[in-house]
């Protein structure tokens, strides 16, 4: 397949997690006003102002609380959603831990927690919705890691608990390239860039808004030989 990346569907649906602000929240409004079904995930719904916002001016848009390391809610939301035909999974929902520590003072409560969250949720994510990504294909599943998650790129050191769950989700989605690509799946890691978020930080290089756009148009442009790639969001390719 060596032509730009197809969507067969008159309304195309995606699914999102970790949608109420920050890159998740940009994303969601870009497919929503590009005339997509959205089908938005975030813990707390009702405290997400801005997102339910959305819902007055976009009727494609539904809201759905998940905390996605509750496994047995994903399976229920799955069973929910039993009929929708997935053209996009984007796992966005993700979480720092800890910044301010050193080697010999490593939280391992913490480093679960992260781990948890980065880690493995991702992946029980594209489990719970297989069937819904396989009624959308072609279709593509997205996991937003990051470029501290690069072992190669790995110069400056520490952030033991942060670098190895992105690292792990980056191992996780290469396989699920392999895994789900004779199924018509693309599956790729995509890195937002270093984004003024509330995990970002004040000092940060780029808006929400040049991540999420940045994203949304390398997305528009995978093909299938891209699946298994790690990508920044301006389409670069990076090292793992």
């Amino acid at each position: 397949m060596s032509t730009a990346y197809l969507y067969p569907h008159s309304l195309k649906c995606l699914l999102i997690t970790g949608a109420n602000r920050g890159i998740g929240l940009a994303l969601t409004q870009l497919y929503l006003n590009a005339g997509w079904q959205v089908d938005a995930c975030c813990r707390s719904p009702e405290k997400a102002s801005d997102l339910n916002a959305l819902t007055t001016q976009f009727k494609t848009l539904n809201i759905y609380d998940l905390d996605i390391t509750d496994y047995t809610a994903v399976n229920v939301l799955s069973a929910k959603l039993f009929s929708r035909k997935f053209n996009l999974i984007i796992s966005n929902a993700g979480y720092h831990g800890p910044k301010s520590y050193k080697f010999g003072n490593v939280s391992v409560s913490e480093w679960r927690k992260v781990l948890e969250i980065n880690t493995i949720a991702p992946l029980k994510i594209a489990e719970a919705f297989y069937s819904q990504l396989l009624a959308g294909t072609p279709s593509i599943y997205v996991a937003l890691s990051s470029k501290v998650g690069s072992i190669t790129d790995n110069i400056s050191g520490g952030g033991y608990i942060y670098r190895s769950s992105k690292a792990a989700l980056n191992a996780i989605v290469k396989s699920l390239s392999i895994d789900l690509a004779p199924q018509g799946v693309i599956s790729v890691v995509l890195h937002p860039g270093w984004v003024k978020t509330e995990m970002g930080g004040p000092h940060a290089l780029i808006s929400t808004s040049t991540s999420a756009r940045g994203l949304f148009d390398v997305i528009a442009t995978l093909k299938q030989e891209d699946s298994g790639k790690f990508l920044n969001y301006d389409g670069q390719m990076l090292p793992w």
